[in-house]
């Protein structure tokens, strides 16, 4: 978050009053309806522990990844309703956006995980060489994956401080507008570690994927056809985290690190760039509500359990109006 940049002898101070609307309010949304939904997650997951899958696995890292970050909000909610005030203290500050960088590229990592994990089970189905090791090959690589995260993200600690703007603390969430040059390297290598290679080796799967499923749409056996489905509601919901989620904030934050770290762009071209790039911010956070979203249409058991706890619920209240 950057209120002000300097350009020379000149101070470009951004016009942001829109985030005392939206980002509250899209926080709010996602705390309200992620903290549930992920729980809920971790805790079916956890229930049926004995016949984790390496998908659950992964599932169950992504989950908790988003309940952390979830958690974190209501900082965030009480700093841009009043007006970008940041009362914290600055290591809460660091934490708060190092929360939000870690849960960013975990959550595009562990989909990444997970859609490799779909891919060979449709395109090498009979294959054993990617079965053995099972569950404890998912938890290393669930292992290598929070290894990776910490160290990419673990420079916001550096950078992401408070500071005065308007006479007033303020939590950055890049770094303070005079280390732009610097956080510019960083933020580039971030994007392109923790975005677009997991991006393009999600493509590779899913179009290798596209490509099977097609040759087998003539199969009618129910094994194939139930795979099949599966396959196509995981690709579907992938896709949609990313159009909603990942696409556009990354997009849209090498655009405005960009404008930033460039010397003698105008004013109102920063404060454009600025605007564009925090008006999909929120919405990268929107991840931790679509990715339970994933579990229950991927999980079959999960769905039933899920049917048959609103089936008791409507016979209770069926039993309580008769009375």
């Amino acid at each position: 978050m950057e209120n002000a940049t300097h350009i020379s002898s000149l101070s470009c101070t951004y016009n942001e009053d829109f985030k005392r609307i939206l980002l509250p309010l899209v926080y709010s949304v996602v705390f309200i309806l992620g903290l549930p939904l992920n729980f809920t997650v971790i805790l079916q997951i956890w229930r049926s522990r004995k016949a984790l899958t390496r998908t659950t696995i992964y599932m169950l890292n992504l989950a908790t990844a988003d309940l952390l970050y979830v958690c974190s909000l209501p900082l965030l909610i009480y700093n841009y309703a009043q007006h970008d005030y940041w009362p914290f203290g600055d290591f809460t500050c660091k934490f708060v956006r190092f929360q939000f960088y870690s849960n960013l590229h975990g959550s595009i990592m562990f989909l990444t995980c997970i859609s490799f994990q779909r891919y060979l089970g449709i395109c090498y189905p009979l294959a054993m060489w990617h079965k053995k090791g099972g569950r404890k090959f998912a938890w290393v690589v669930c292992g290598v994956v929070w290894m990776i995260v910490f160290t990419l993200c673990a420079p916001t600690f550096e950078f992401a401080t408070t500071g005065t703007q308007r006479n007033r603390t303020v939590c950055y969430d890049l770094s303070e507008p005079a280390r732009s040059a610097h956080y510019f390297p960083y933020g580039m290598a971030l994007t392109f570690i923790g975005f677009v290679i997991p991006f393009l080796a999600i493509i590779m799967c899913y179009c290798c994927m596209t490509r099977i499923l097609c040759q087998t749409s003539g199969m009618h056996s129910l094994v194939v056809r139930e795979k099949k489905d599966k396959a196509i509601r995981m690709i579907i919901i992938v896709v949609v985290v990313f159009a909603i989620s990942f696409f556009p904030f990354h997009l849209t934050k090498t655009m405005y690190l960009i404008i930033r770290a460039v010397k003698g762009v105008a004013c109102d071209v920063r404060e454009r760039y600025s605007i564009i790039y925090k008006c999909t911010r929120p919405f990268a956070s929107m991840n931790s509500v679509l990715d339970p979203i994933l579990f229950y249409f991927t999980q079959k058991k999960f769905r039933q359990s899920t049917k048959l706890l609103m089936d008791k619920i409507s016979t209770k209240r069926e039993k309580l109006s008769a009375k």
